[in-house]
């Protein structure tokens, strides 16, 4: 662990000396951004730095981030918020409480889940499966918009908002899925349901579902919305607002995006994710060997393709649920 900490130390000094060089190369030397003639701000440049680097750090000293995934996140979080303040504040609300979410009454899913991580620690797979398609979204949006702050507002600012609405639904994803089997699995006794037969399976299984599950994958999106939404209102001008839909529908939208990724994810769990049963320990696992009962899917993916397809999907079709509810 202390190998751990020189080694994230290390790779942070060298970040922000870089992403310094960085932005002097960038706006003295090749003026900026080309975009929209949105130049990147010394002040988002620097929160960029400081924000990722500070709340990774924090992370890894809590152990929600191994060393690998502390290093990947800083990378991750500097794209999200050079591009919005929105996605910054997305990646915090799904870093903060999934985190929180896993390791809640953790000692009950090791009864059940045999890969059940202690604390909820993640590692660079995990943080690029959960993160990934909405670092690439952000990347394109610093291309095509620049770094500026807009409203979802599909009538005036449509490529702004279709790119904001692919990153939320991406986290919004990850978010719902996480807390439907974090705290789903533990906010009731009963056994889920696979959602291909709705037959009862046992907790833990791939695919499962239940109502405690749903009702937290709705919540977790909400969560993921509600600070989508808040970061917007301080950030993007007057005027722009004044134009804007009613931005509180981006938490409703945000819902519908962290229920649609819980079930896309068990869907997609219960066909192409093996799930069996351990005769000797009784625990849920993953994978095939002697000693365990089959109970669904196919041993094709594992849980971290699995979740990084259901956030492709999502947010591929969030924009389209956007533009229904009006944005």
């Amino acid at each position: 662990m202390v190998q751990g900490n020189h080694l994230l130390a290390l790779f942070s000094l060298v970040f922000v000396i870089s992403s310094l060089m960085m932005f002097v190369v960038k706006n003295l030397i090749l003026g900026g951004w080309t975009a929209d003639a949105a130049r990147i701000t010394p002040v988002r440049w620097i929160a960029a730095t400081s924000v990722s680097v500070a709340v990774v750090t924090w992370g890894h000293k809590r152990k929600s981030l191994s060393t690998n995934g502390a290093l990947f996140a800083i990378i991750v979080g500097f794209c999200l918020t050079l591009a919005q303040y929105s996605f910054m504040a997305c990646l915090l609300m799904f870093f903060i409480s999934s985190s929180q979410a896993t390791k809640y009454k953790s000692a009950i899913k090791k009864k059940f889940e045999d890969n059940h991580q202690e604390g909820g620690q993640r590692n660079w797979l995990q943080v690029l499966c959960n993160g990934g398609v909405a670092m690439e979204l952000s990347l394109l949006y610093l291309l095509d918009i620049g770094s500026v702050e807009l409203p979802v507002d599909f009538r005036n600012h449509y490529r702004s908002s279709w790119l904001g609405m692919g990153v939320l639904g991406a986290i919004a994803c990850c978010n719902g899925d996480t807390w439907a089997s974090e705290l789903g699995s533990v906010w009731t006794s009963g056994d889920p349901w696979l959602i291909t037969s709705f037959k009862r399976v046992p907790r833990g299984t791939n695919g499962g579902i239940s109502i405690p599950g749903l009702v937290a994958s709705v919540l977790g999106g909400m969560a993921i919305g509600l600070a989508y939404m808040l970061a917007g209102l301080l950030a993007c001008s007057a005027p722009d607002l004044a134009l804007a839909p009613p931005q509180w529908k981006v938490i409703l939208v945000a819902g519908t995006g962290g229920l649609l990724g819980s079930l896309i994810d068990s869907l997609i769990g219960a066909t192409f994710q093996f799930s069996g049963k351990d005769a000797r320990t009784g625990k849920i696992v993953e994978v095939k060997r002697d000693g365990v009962i089959p109970i669904s899917g196919k041993q094709i993916l594992d849980n971290h393709s699995v979740n990084l397809i259901s956030s492709i999907i999502t947010s591929l079709i969030m924009p389209k649920i956007a533009i229904n509810f009006g944005l």
